[in-house]
C-alpha cells in the first residue's frame, strides 16, 4: 500500500486523481493539502504541503495538481522530506526546474514522475504501434476547447508561466511526441495575446522531423460548440487520425477498436509501477516544444479576454 498525500485540491483533483486513487487498491489517499480545505469525508485537510508533512499522518508519496507556477518549491519541499513525487502536467513552469527536481530526486532515492496524461488515452499505444514502422509524411494537429468550459475562473492559466492556450496543447505535444518515430524541433510559431494577459489565447505552431516532415498546430481557446482535439497523419498506407484528445482512432476513415479510455487510472498504475522498480520517468519533451515556441513566436496583440 502506497500511502499518498494530494496537494492542490481543484477541479482536476476531484474530477480525476481522487477517483482514480479510490479505484487503484495500490494506494490510500491519506491527507491533502489545499487552501480552501475543502471537505474530503475524513481525510485530513492541511493549508499547504509544509503543514502535511509536519503534522500529517506518515507518507510514501506526494502528487501534485497545483498551477506550475506554484510547482517548484512544493515539488523541492517533498522529494526532500524522500517523498515519491507525481507531478501533473505540465511537470512545471520552466524546463530547467524539471531537471532541477530531477537531480533532488536522484540525490535522496527516490521516484520522480513527470505524468502525461493524455498519453494513456485509449487510442495512443495503437497509433504508435501502427506509426512505428511507416514513413509519416504529414501531420497536422487541431486542438480548439473552450477556455470558459474547462478552465472557469483559473485566473493563472493567464499568468506568467500559466501557458495560456499551450495548457490544454501540451496534450497534444505530448501525444505527438509519444507516437512520432522521430524526434520533433519547433520551426516557427504565431502566438495571439490578449492585451490584458501574459500567454496567449491561440496560435500556430509549425514543427519539423530531421528528415524534414512538416509538423503543423493550430490552437485555439476560443472554440464553442463542438470540441477539437485531433491529430491526424498521412502515411504511404494511409491515414491515420487520432480524435476526442486520443480516445478515438480511425485509420482511413474506418474505426479501430481501442478499449475504455483509462487516462488517469493509467498514469497511476505508471506511477506505482515506477515506485515498485524505484526508477524515475522525467520527460520534458512536450514542455521543451511550448518552450520554443515561446522563444521563436511573434506575438499579436488581440483583443482583451473577459470570462
Amino acid at each position: 500500500m502506497i500511502r499518498i498525500g494530494l496537494v492542490g485540491v481543484g477541479k482536476i483533483a476531484h474530477d480525476q486523481h481522487i477517483p482514480a486513487l479510490a479505484g487503484d487498491k495500490r494506494f490510500q489517499l491519506v491527507a491533502a493539502a489545499s487552501r480552501s480545505l475543502p471537505d474530503l469525508g475524513g481525510i485530513p485537510v492541511f493549508y499547504d504541503i509544509d503543514e502535511m508533512l509536519a503534522k500529517g499522518p506518515e507518507l510514501d508519496a506526494v502528487a501534485l495538481c497545483t498551477p506550475p507556477q506554484a510547482r517548484r518549491e512544493t515539488a523541492l519541499a517533498a522529494l526532500r522530506a524522500g517523498k515519491h513525487v507525481f507531478l501533473e502536467k505540465p511537470p512545471g513552469a520552466t524546463v530547467s526546474e524539471v531537471a532541477e527536481l530531477a537531480a533532488v530526486a536522484r540525490e535522496h532515492g527516490v521516484v520522480l514522475f513527470t505524468s502525461w496524461h493524455s498519453r494513456f488515452a485509449a487510442g495512443v499505444p495503437q497509433a504508435k504501434a501502427w506509426l512505428a514502422s511507416r514513413h509519416v509524411r504529414k501531420l497536422t494537429i487541431e486542438w480548439r476547447e473552450d477556455v470558459r468550459r474547462w478552465h472557469p475562473g483559473q485566473t493563472w492559466i493567464w499568468q506568467a508561466g500559466g501557458m495560456g492556450v499551450f495548457d490544454p496543447a501540451i496534450n497534444a505535444l505530448s501525444i505527438l511526441t509519444e507516437i512520432m518515430p522521430a524526434e520533433v524541433f519547433v520551426t516557427d510559431a504565431k502566438l495571439q495575446v490578449p492585451e490584458n494577459v501574459q500567454s496567449p489565447i491561440a496560435g500556430h505552431v509549425d514543427m519539423t522531423t530531421l528528415g524534414g516532415m512538416a509538423i503543423t498546430a493550430d490552437l485555439d481557446f476560443l472554440q464553442t460548440g463542438p470540441q477539437t482535439w485531433d491529430i491526424t497523419a498521412w502515411t504511404e498506407d494511409g491515414v491515420l487520425k487520432l480524435s476526442l484528445g486520443g480516445a478515438e482512432l480511425t485509420i482511413d476513415g474506418t474505426a479501430v477498436e481501442v478499449g475504455e479510455n483509462r487516462e488517469y487510472p493509467g498514469l497511476y498504475d505508471r506511477f506505482a509501477t515506477l515506485i515498485a522498480e524505484g526508477r524515475s520517468e522525467v520527460d520534458v519533451r512536450p514542455l521543451t516544444l511550448v518552450a520554443d515556441a515561446f522563444m521563436v513566436g511573434t506575438r499579436e496583440v488581440v483583443e482583451a479576454f473577459i470570462e
